[in-house]
């Protein structure tokens, strides 16, 4: 979300949307600077591992220093306001982190080499991930107790991971493309270790849905925009599977009035994909999630209410006329 009042995007992402259906979350404000930004937020819910920021990015320290404190303190602050204002809720709350494979082609060791280069290393961040990540649900689970939470892991990087084009830090050369079945498997684990449905997210080409499909996540987020009808089949297998699809239709920026002008219209590329896959019209309300195509920190929070609402409206015109 854009700005840097919480307190204001709590509201927005938990009251702006009237009436069913809708799925409020917890906000990141990456405006507020180091710390709060998607990195190094979920950098500080690592468990036994800490980082500090250098020129470059995020560096693995020995640690816990300044820059691991000041993520965890604007959390909690997060927290504590999600707490107060959802206060009766009972239903889904989404709650963000990276995932595994683009925080490992993030964070850097002690040398400045992302620990995407180092198996090991790899394998040791999921680990603290996973069990940082258990403690945070849990955390959040206390506050807002009537809620249904669904995890979601947003792996922009996934894509970049599995081709081997991740550079080092040089920029001469790339990392090696990681085995297919390794990032399944790491996926998996974190899939497993969560009570809840588990959603990947990527705004980047070329999401690897049978992969994700196969990790056994309960939905993929994507930018409906750069889907082909090259993509037909494995979409449709995931959604047969029992995958939800979280459509990325409406722009994380741009114009209110253009952008924003027909709820219906928005979503006319999904009912197109629809009928190509030859689903049954019923299965769209149950299948599919009306999101913006990526995040909104770039937009106006004027845009960022207006867009969230648009998703809704969407979302609503699709169940009322899903042919």
């Amino acid at each position: 979300m854009p700005g840097t009042d919480v307190r204001e995007a709590v509201k927005t992402v938990t009251g702006s949307l009237e009436g069913p259906p809708h799925l409020p979350y917890v906000p990141e404000l990456p405006a507020r600077g180091p710390g709060a930004d998607m990195l190094g937020r979920t950098a500080g819910m690592l468990a036994e591992m800490y980082v500090h920021q250098e020129p470059s990015g995020w560096r693995i320290s020995d640690r816990p220093g300044r820059d691991t404190r000041r993520a965890r303190t604007w959390l909690g602050e997060d927290l504590d306001t999600v707490e107060e204002l959802t206060q009766g809720y009972e239903g889904p709350l989404k709650v963000s982190a990276v995932g595994p494979w683009t925080l490992a082609a993030a964070l850097e060791r002690r040398n400045g080499e992302a620990m995407l280069g180092d198996p090991g290393a790899v394998r040791d961040l999921a680990g603290s991930l996973t069990e940082g990540l258990g403690a945070h649900l849990a955390d959040v689970r206390r506050r807002v107790p009537g809620a249904t939470l669904v995890l979601q892991l947003d792996e922009p990087s996934l894509t970049p991971v599995l081709q081997g084009s991740v550079r080092t830090a040089s920029g001469y050369r790339t990392y090696d493309a990681v085995d297919r079945a390794v990032v399944e498997g790491t996926l998996r684990g974190l899939v497993e270790a969560h009570a809840g449905p588990v959603v990947v997210h990527s705004c980047a080409p070329g999401v690897p849905v049978a992969l994700l499909r196969r990790a056994g996540v309960a939905g993929i987020s994507l930018d409906a925009g750069l889907l082909t009808e090259r993509d037909d089949e494995m979409i449709g297998e995931a959604v047969e599977g029992g995958v939800a699809l979280f459509a990325g239709v409406v722009p994380g920026a741009g114009d209110d009035e253009g952008a924003l002008s027909d709820p219906a219209g928005s979503v006319g590329g999904v009912r197109s994909l629809w009928r190509r896959l030859g689903l049954a019209a019923g299965l769209l309300t149950e299948s599919v999630v009306v999101t913006p195509a990526c995040g909104l920190a770039g937009a106006s929070p004027a845009y960022a209410r207006r867009a969230l609402a648009h998703c809704a409206q969407a979302a609503r015109s699709l169940a009322d006329n899903p042919e």
